[in-house]
């Protein structure tokens, strides 16, 4: 059975290999059905491949141990990875801005017919695999698929923006070509705006923000269940990776020794880390209770 960290580098491999399948479809579409709509899409494609390069560089150099210098292991590339997807997701949203700026200044030739079909098959397909990529994620924990599963979702919605483009072009006809270069246009500012959606949640994970509430109460409740742990009070969560960190402080009888309340909290880790597997280290403080 495959564990969460292959799962997770099949499903990148895959994400790859239908990117470079998708450039070489709407790049050749695009050259011989005229259509700057179609060559907007086909680079972000082009850009879609150096993100699954990234993805799967990250989730490799992610399963390096824990070392000196990385104590908590190299979870932590996974974000960054993230950060390097959306700055390419920029970088071709601006080229596709500019392409279609210089593009509206000259003529514009209407697009062949045969292009809202190669559009319709682009978009089944990256909505499809987006729907895998985005599942395979959240299974596995993995950040960096899930910007990768966004990577796709834009990647159709802006097949979607083109193929209005290029319908209004072939039913308008030469008095209305520009349309294809206009859904250029509004290509580029959809990516962009996906850019941020993808971006926030992996800011969140380097800045260690509170995300993580439905976690923590299911922490908070298995933590009871262990015998003579009386309370849970703080609760920390952070993400590493495909992993979490808990810092989780307990309250036990003040009566105990320090070596029992040393027991109950090994006690305590080894039962959090068997029920929440995707849980890497847990760190219990030991209270007495205040009820005492």
């Amino acid at each position: 059975m495959k564990s969460d960290s292959q799962k997770a580098k099949s499903a990148a491999w895959l994400s790859f290999t239908v990117n470079l399948f998708m450039a070489i479809i709407k790049g050749l579409a695009g050259i011989f059905g005229n259509s700057a709509a179609l060559m907007a899409d086909a680079t972000e494609s082009i850009s879609d491949l150096f993100s699954s390069l990234l993805v799967i560089a990250g989730l490799k150099y992610a399963q390096r141990p824990a070392d000196d210098n990385h104590p908590y292991g190299h979870g932590k590339i996974e974000a960054l990875v993230t950060f390097g997807i959306t700055s390419l997701l920029i970088g071709s949203a601006v080229i596709i801005g500019l392409r279609s700026i210089d593009s509206l200044q000259g003529e514009n030739p209407v697009p062949e017919g045969f292009t809202l079909y190669v559009l319709l098959f682009v978009i089944a397909i990256k909505e499809g695999f987006y729907r895998y990529q985005k599942r395979q994620g959240e299974k596995t924990g993995s950040s960096s698929l899930i910007a990768d599963a966004w990577h796709h979702r834009s990647d159709a919605l802006s097949s979607v923006v083109a193929l209005v483009g290029v319908g209004i072009s072939l039913w308008g006809g030469e008095a209305w070509a520009m349309a294809d270069e206009i859904a250029a246009m509004l290509t580029s500012i959809l990516i962009i705006y996906n850019s941020y959606l993808i971006l926030r949640p992996a800011l969140g994970e380097v800045m260690d923000e509170h995300l993580y509430p439905e976690l923590e109460s299911a922490i908070r409740q298995s933590a009871l269940e262990v015998d003579q742990v009386l309370e849970t009070e703080k609760c920390f969560i952070r993400k590493y990776g495909s992993g979490y960190l808990v810092d989780l402080h307990i309250e036990v009888n003040g009566e105990l020794s320090v070596r029992e309340g040393h027991a109950i909290a090994h006690k305590l880790k080894d039962h959090l880390t068997q029920v929440y597997p995707q849980i890497q280290d847990v760190l219990i403080h030991v209270e007495p209770s205040t009820s005492d």
